[in-house]
């Protein structure tokens, strides 16, 4: 169990990178998006992680979890056309709070650190095979 412990530690933080990237996304697509089922403008979305702390008894190997998937407090971005149909009555319309040259930031980064992951993950692969290779040499 402990020999895979590396492998999976990998593999929490590429599913963390992973919906950090789909949340990303979802930025992006939505800022513009001025009215949602919930009302009022898109409010970007945000992941929370946490470490997932290793058991004494390998039970649990450690690595990174999502605690939660929150909004962004962050005000909207306040516009003036009165011609907009969500235009308040003073002619201003609330976009979302996306700031579009920070996603493509964080859109890099998240896709960087899973790229990282995927190639400590191929290493790993290399090691187990050549370690197994020693047994038959």
């Amino acid at each position: 169990m402990r020999f895979f412990q590396a492998m999976t530690i990998n593999a929490t933080a590429l599913t963390a990178q992973r919906l950090r990237l789909d949340l990303i996304s979802a930025n992006i697509a939505n800022a513009n998006t001025t009215r949602t089922p919930e009302g009022g403008p898109y409010r970007r979305k945000v992941p929370v992680f946490a470490e997932n702390l290793a058991a004494a008894d390998g039970a649990r190997p450690g690595g990174v979890r999502v605690v939660a998937v929150q909004d962004d407090p962050s005000p909207f971005r306040r516009v003036y056309e009165p011609g907009h149909p969500d235009a308040d009555r003073d002619g201003y319309v609330f976009y979302p709070n996306v700031n579009i040259i920070n996603e493509m930031v964080n859109l890099i980064e998240a896709g960087r650190a899973y790229e990282a992951n995927v190639t400590a993950l191929n290493a790993q692969k290399e090691l187990y095979r050549a370690a197994l290779g020693i047994g038959r040499a």
